[in-house]
């Protein structure tokens, strides 16, 4: 019944929105550029809902020409056709379900994608560093386009931290459940005895913010210059390049010190807070959407320990959804972990109907 009265909803909100371009004169462009966007939204879900209702009609009409038609010849091509058409109800239902699941704004957005070294010292930066080759390889895959914003590295391509700018198609829907916590078990090449060691790596996926989807006052923000102590020159350690800006409202501070320029450090600087800010806000919004969700697949939590890679056994597990492909040397490569990818977002789909029909 909640179904029916929510399809009901999307109707009137549908020709209410029709009546209001129909009246456009009266608006602003900003208004009519809104309105046609969530036309654009409901214009898929309305032509389904259409389709099923011709069907149903279908349906009704066979039903009856089988209580009341004489003609064995007409009931026994109706007999054949009816099943066609429940068949087709059915799929276009299912098809209906799918289109009413709630949508993420941010999916289609570029990414920010940080990368740090967690528990487990020079194992864990080179961990890190492979993770970091691994997302580079899977975005060259994809033919995004992959840029550094920080990068801060150690000896033998480890990675203490990276913040990496991913620009592409849907980036941030297909990235975005790479969050949490990243454990690897391993002999690590300075290891003389042979013992496998355990190290992990932290992964954060944000939506790229544009502008106008985070207003950062400048009375919000608190701005601090200073000598950067990284590599890029000598240059870079005797001007005050470095920048970290902290936004007082919610204490997130941005630290960026690897362009020589003081201005891009401060752009790059703003570009990874407006993010942050815009990420935290889409979680806390969604876990209130959805507090009684039981799926960890999409929940936003980076402490949780998503994926463990084991070299001894050349397998990659992945604990939110228990998959385990023994792909490891593809999966680091980039190749096998579309795999992974697609298995995560089905799991998450899957739960978002099961909500859908418990509601």
């Amino acid at each position: 019944m909640k179904l029916d009265n929510q399809i009901v909803d999307l109707k009137i909100k549908f020709k209410s929105l029709n009546d209001q371009l129909l009246n456009s004169e009266k608006l602003e462009n900003k208004e009519i550029i809104k309105i046609n966007k969530e036309l654009s939204k409901l214009e898929p879900i309305i032509s389904i809902v259409n389709e099923i209702e011709r069907i149903q009609n279908e349906i009704i009409g066979y039903k009856e020409l089988l209580e009341n038609e004489k003609d064995e010849e007409l009931r026994d091509i109706v007999k054949k056709e009816l099943p066609e058409y429940e068949i087709l109800l059915e799929d276009n239902n299912k098809e209906l379900m799918l289109a009413l699941l709630p949508k993420d704004d941010a999916d289609e957005k570029n990414a920010i994608l940080e990368i740090r070294a967690g528990t487990g010292g020079d194992e864990a930066a080179l961990f890190a560093g492979d993770l970091y080759r691994m997302y580079e390889r899977y975005s060259s895959l994809k033919s995004w386009k992959f840029t550094p914003m920080l990068k801060s590295e150690t000896g033998l391509k480890g990675i203490k931290e990276a913040v990496i700018e991913i620009k592409g198609d849907s980036v941030f829907k297909l990235l975005k459940n790479e969050s949490g916590v990243h454990r690897v078990q391993r002999i690590p090449e300075t290891e003389s005895g042979g013992r496998i060691h355990t190290s992990a790596a932290t992964v954060a996926v944000l939506p790229e913010a544009e502008e106008f989807d985070v207003d950062l006052k400048d009375s919000e923000l608190r701005i601090d210059v200073y000598r950067s102590g990284g590599a890029g020159g000598q240059s870079v350690n005797t001007t005050d390049s470095a920048v970290r800006i902290t936004h007082l409202p919610t204490g997130i501070v941005v630290i960026q010190q690897d362009e020589r320029s003081q201005h891009k450090n401060k752009a790059k600087a703003l570009k990874i807070l407006r993010s942050r800010i815009y990420d935290a806000e889409r979680l806390k919004r969604d876990s209130e959407m959805s507090s009684n969700r039981k799926s960890q697949v999409g929940s936003g939590d980076r402490s949780e320990r998503i994926r463990t890679y084991n070299y001894p056994q050349g397998r990659v597990s992945d604990h939110r959804i228990n998959l385990t492909l023994y792909k490891l040397d593809q999966f680091l490569l980039g190749d096998a972990l579309e795999e992974m990818i697609s298995a995560l977002s089905a799991s998450e789909q899957a739960d978002k109907l099961n909500q859908l029909n418990d509601s």
